[in-house]
């Protein structure tokens, strides 16, 4: 801190961690040590790829009769789902996205994928449509 007591750059951003909108509920605290901490939810850590069990999905609902293929059932890191997105994404040679778990890849590549899946080490099976 500087001599007048504000703060200087430097040191706000340490305290971006402590932010006053991650507090709005806390009205006041005398204790000048005080730390307001917020309930974060951990982010469950990534399975092996041996015990994995993911499903294969094709899915033309709410898509305008397009066809997409969905992959469920990841259990991880929203990274480390990214990445697999990524991948099969990269070896379909097409587009895609990862929403709400679930990695969704444009086109009917269920058996590329499947077969992707399998030779990754991950335990996969065709579901649904």
């Amino acid at each position: 801190m500087a001599r007048n007591g504000r703060m200087k750059f430097n040191d706000m951003k340490q305290h971006d961690a402590n932010d006053w909108k991650s507090r709005l509920g806390m009205v006041y605290s005398t204790d000048p040590d005080f730390r307001y901490t917020t309930d974060e939810v951990e982010e469950p850590e990534t399975l092996p790829p041996d015990k994995q069990t993911l499903r294969v999905w094709l899915d033309r609902k709410q898509r305008a009769g397009r066809v997409v293929t969905l992959v469920r059932g990841f259990r991880g890191t929203a990274a480390d789902l990214e990445a697999l997105g990524r991948m099969l994404k990269q070896r379909c040679g097409v587009g895609g996205s990862v929403k709400e778990g679930e990695i969704i890849v444009q086109g009917d590549h269920r058996d590329r994928i499947v077969e992707i899946l399998l030779r990754a080490g991950y335990g996969c099976k065709k579901a649904g449509g």
